[in-house]
């Protein structure tokens, strides 16, 4: 059971390690905000793979789940893919925002307006002064103002650029949420596929309390005939129950990967459901490293978001390059201003502003250096990102192959200690033995068993770990699975 453990956990180390380049998809500036350290970062995304929000009320009757059922669940409700869902519709809005600067701008005012002025406060003292009588304070007096008004940036390459390296965010954060449902079906697959190999324990744990139950009885007819010895009766009794706690434990660990399927899917925890698939097997096809390793560069949503996330920060730093630049803007407003509405008389403004930086405080020069880090960050993601796509691909393929040869060999020794068992019995029930090799054929029996159904667990890990390496889990396991 610890190796099949192990085994999801390198399925979701896997998940994570593809999933937490394209997760940043805010703009380089505000990376710092995320927090943390990219381990605790790593366990957040761990936990949100690995959880859902549930949904649906509880049903008494159970519920037949296939594998495409749990896999639209989990693309449904999978914490995961929701969250990166919403990470997708911050980004959108964030591009919405540098765009706007580059858009007109209309507005309307209304007001009523009513002032008293204090002269002398205004500086006009010694003027009022020469004429005696006038009131320091004048009002109170009113007017009305209605006006449109517009404006427009003609030219900033500054908030061009800026807006450029927004709509790279967004597009690697679109593809990031395409590796997310890549990461999804990859978890909730392979928390199927361990729950089936789980149900198969159970199975193969019962048949052998069977087996045991039956060298059981046929110990005690045989002493009881006397031509067994009360050891053989004691042996087989110690055989028995050791086999009816493999059987408990088989069970409690069949029901609590139910409850890590559900959660996965969002599933009510208090739901039964039955599994309807069972663990296919075909022997792999010939697979190049060249052809698959050149797909997943070419698929691979997160690798795709990653040379987003370079075209991003470039646009970053020639966005701080502009900032040496002037910009252009207009501005215009028409209305009617008056004592009264109905006194109200036309007026307008327009004005064309060149604005031309001179010194800023050194701002401009830090924002270029803080952009290229940005960049030289960005282009080392890349490149270390595409060797980790080449050592997936080149996983995938050796543990395929190696998992495709250990089922070979399971089956066999499948075969080959059920007619080791088969023999034993027939020599105890002659009399020409005692029941130990038989206790020790049940063994092997269960040995061979437990190792058939890891290997062949471990052999539908290893498709979708390489679908998942070439960019191709979801298309690629359904279409495998819906074939067997």
């Amino acid at each position: 059971m610890d190796r099949q453990r192990k085994m999801i956990a390198t399925v979701l180390g896997v998940t994570l390690t593809a999933i937490g380049a394209p997760a940043q998809t805010t703009a380089p500036r505000q990376n710092p905000a995320l927090g943390g350290s990219p381990g605790l970062r790593q366990n957040s995304l761990q936990s949100q793979t690995l959880g859902s929000v549930p949904t649906g009320t509880v049903s008494p009757q159970p519920l037949s789940l296939s594998l495409a059922d749990a896999i639209e669940r989990g693309l449904r409700q999978n914490l995961g893919l929701l969250l990166s869902s919403d990470a997708q519709l911050s980004a959108q809005g964030q591009l919405v925002e540098a765009r706007s600067p580059l858009l007109p701008d209309f507005s309307a005012r209304i007001s009523e307006n009513a002032q008293k002025v204090n002269l002398a406060a205004e500086g006009f003292a010694k003027v009022i002064g020469r004429f005696p009588g006038f009131p320091l304070v004048v009002g109170p007096f009113g007017y009305f103002d209605a006006r449109l008004a517009f404006s427009q940036t003609l030219l900033d390459l500054n908030l061009l650029a800026s807006e450029r390296s927004s709509r790279q965010n967004a597009a690697a954060a679109k593809l990031s949420y395409q590796d997310m449902r890549e990461a999804v079906v990859l978890v909730v697959g392979a928390m199927y596929l361990q729950t089936i190999a789980a149900a198969s324990r159970v199975d193969t744990a019962d048949a052998q309390v069977q087996s045991a139950q039956a060298l059981y009885n046929q110990a005690v007819d045989m002493r009881t005939v006397g031509i067994s010895a009360g050891i053989d009766v004691l042996r087989a009794r110690v055989e028995l129950q050791s086999r009816r706690q493999q059987l408990i434990a088989a069970r409690n660990d069949f029901a609590k990967q139910k409850l890590a399927l559900a959660r996965v899917v969002g599933l009510p925890l208090a739901q039964d459901f039955t599994l309807t698939e069972k663990i296919p097997y075909e022997a792999p096809e010939p697979i190049t490293v060249e052809e698959t390793l050149q797909q997943a560069l070419k698929s691979r949503a997160d690798f795709q978001a990653a040379l987003s996330q370079v075209h991003a920060a470039e646009q970053m730093v020639r966005a701080a390059a502009a900032e040496h630049l002037p910009s252009l803007s207009i501005y215009a407003d028409y209305g009617a201003i008056g004592q009264t509405p109905s006194t109200a008389l036309g007026t307008f403004t327009t004005y064309a502003a060149l604005r031309i930086p001179i010194f800023a405080g050194g701002r401009a020069h830090g924002d270029a250096q803080v952009a290229q880090a940005e960049l030289n960050r960005s282009r080392q993601e890349l490149e270390n990102l595409r060797a980790q796509v080449e050592q997936d691909v080149r996983d995938g393929i050796l543990d395929l192959q190696a998992a495709a040869d250990q089922v070979s060999v399971a089956m066999s020794n499948v075969d080959l200690a059920e007619r080791t068992l088969t023999q034993a019995r027939d020599r105890f029930a002659s009399g020409a033995t005692d029941n130990i090799e038989v206790v020790q054929a049940q063994e092997a029996v269960a040995s061979a068993n437990e190792s058939y159904i890891a290997s062949l667990y471990a052999y539908n890990l290893a498709r979708v770990e390489l679908a998942r390496a070439s960019g191709s889990a979801e298309r690629g396991f359904r279409q495998y699975w819906k074939e067997k």
